[in-house]
């Protein structure tokens, strides 16, 4: 009963902002529906991906922008006091800002992600340095919020600093994973996907940088997880720096009545028409064989040098070269000796 009262006392004042906000959501879904169907058509004709990561973060919450827009409209054409329609502003600018900092905080995770993997001077991609790219923005977000309720930044941040020096004090193990990660990342000596071996001994691919600790995926597939500080601290080699091809040295031995030129021209020969059918073996530059070791005990020792694409390729490509060689030194009656001693025994 009382709702029909006010609606026959109130009914007409209602209807203009009423009308408004319909209109003004009408309008918003036309004008969202065509221009989004205009930005999808562009997108289409651009071969990069950082305007379909915006047009798509962006998509949705438009919706919700376009809501608090007619809300908006609405107040302001209504009979609400000017302190009513005074504190609905500030709550709409509230959750405009709000709703602004989730999406620029997914923003900025995607374009660190994919501008990091189109630029090879770019920041490295981690879930570190994502984590980050979204903090930064949240952190402004949450600051002009706080100014906007009228909350003064200063004394905050005074406290904050006094209370983040007795946190750091009793986190110092996590601030120095946290600062050795960032360090790593920023550094670029090490990127995701580089094969890397530590001095301890532990090796494998780079699979990811987190705030506290650097998981490497050793080749039997297995998760290695270490501290971001022992990681700045250990003896690094990377296998993918300066560049991921790699030399490799295959050891050849032959009986001492071969002839090192014909031993040498097969393994040559094996290796270029390896380079045309071995995954991984380069032809470029050309494989050289060096009579080194040189004079064993035993056996003329070679060494057949070639160049593979990565780290990973050697054992493949070793273990097919070695097939071949092993194929033709038989067919060309190149005996590989055993080890021979022999063993004079004086008379008494």
């Amino acid at each position: 009963m009382k709702l029909a009262e006010f609606l026959r006392v109130h009914g007409f004042q209602l209807l203009a902002p009423l009308a408004v906000f319909v209109v003004t959501l009408a309008i918003g879904f036309l004008v969202r529906r065509l221009l989004f169907s205009a930005l999808a058509r562009w997108a289409k004709k651009t071969s990069g991906r950082m305007d379909d990561i915006i047009i798509g973060a962006v998509k949705g919450p438009f919706i919700i922008w376009i809501l608090m827009l007619s809300i908006h409209l609405a107040a302001q054409v209504s009979p609400l006091s000017d302190k009513i329609s005074s504190l609905i502003a500030k709550v709409l600018l509230f959750l405009l800002i709000a709703s602004l900092t989730v999406v620029g905080s997914k923003l900025a995770s995607e374009v660190v992600r994919v501008y990091g993997t189109q630029k090879q001077s770019a920041l490295p991609v981690t879930s570190l340095t994502q984590n980050v790219a979204q903090l930064a923005v949240i952190i402004i977000g949450l600051l002009i919020l706080l100014n906007l309720l009228g909350i003064s930044i200063t004394p905050l941040l005074t406290a904050l600093g006094v209370g983040g020096l007795a946190v750091a004090l009793g986190l110092q193990d996590t601030l120095a994973n946290f600062f050795a990660g960032i360090h790593v990342s920023v550094a670029g000596n090490i990127r995701l996907g580089d094969y890397i071996k530590l001095n301890t001994g532990e090796e494998g691919h780079i699979s990811d940088i987190t705030w506290r600790t650097t998981t490497i995926r050793a080749l039997s597939n297995n998760l290695i997880i270490i501290p971001n500080s022992k990681l700045a601290q250990a003896v690094v080699t990377n296998y993918y720096l300066p560049e991921k091809r790699i030399g490799l040295s295959i050891p050849v031995s032959v009986s001492y009545d071969s002839d090192v030129a014909q031993v040498e021209r097969i393994l040559i020969e094996e290796a270029v028409k390896g380079a045309k059918e071995i995954p991984g073996l380069l032809a470029e530059p050309a494989p050289v064989v060096r009579f080194i070791p040189g004079f064993g005990s035993s056996s003329l020792d070679l060494t057949l040098n070639c160049q593979v694409a990565e780290f990973t390729d050697q054992y493949p490509v070793q273990h097919e070269l070695r097939k071949r060689i092993l194929l033709r030194f038989r067919s060309e009656k190149i005996e590989i000796p055993y080890p021979t001693r022999s063993v004079l025994l004086g008379r008494q």
